[in-house]
């Protein structure tokens, strides 16, 4: 078998879809044909979009608020797992918190975390990350 023409051939009839849809026969499909109805992610697949998730996340993070990268290691982690799970645009709208954080204004910045709506939807999630991003500490 040769991989590439198959893939090749796989491609122009499955097509090559970059986000999630319902096939003609009723299957939750994506990329070229996979059948996502009926077959689970590997370990593989779910470990590389994570890692290119958090890539991602590191890049908007970068973007829009280069002085996360001032903050040590945990406290960089809380703001990419609040980006991650909020995405870039929500995070954006925790001015006073964010400012707190930019300011190194740690304890301010995790009461404004633990005062979101969002702390509310994500309950013992919000209260370990403003922990973190209190202490400084994993």
């Amino acid at each position: 078998m040769n991989n590439d023409k198959l893939a090749a051939q796989l491609t122009v009839d499955e097509g090559r879809k970059p986000r999630i849809y319902v096939d003609t026969v009723g299957k939750i499909t994506g990329g070229v044909g996979r059948n996502l109805t009926d077959r689970a992610f590997s370990e593989d697949e779910i470990d590389l979009m994570l890692k290119n998730d958090i890539a991602m996340v590191a890049k908007q993070l970068d973007q829009k608020m280069p002085w996360w990268r001032q903050m040590n290691d945990a406290r960089q982690n809380v703001l990419a797992n609040m980006c991650f799970n909020m995405g870039i645009n929500a995070l954006v709208g925790f001015v006073n918190t964010l400012a707190a954080m930019k300011a190194g204004q740690y304890d301010v910045a995790a009461k404004g975390m633990l005062a979101s709506k969002w702390a509310s939807q994500v309950g013992d999630r919000a209260i370990r990350l403003a922990k973190v991003m209190r202490t400084g500490e994993f």
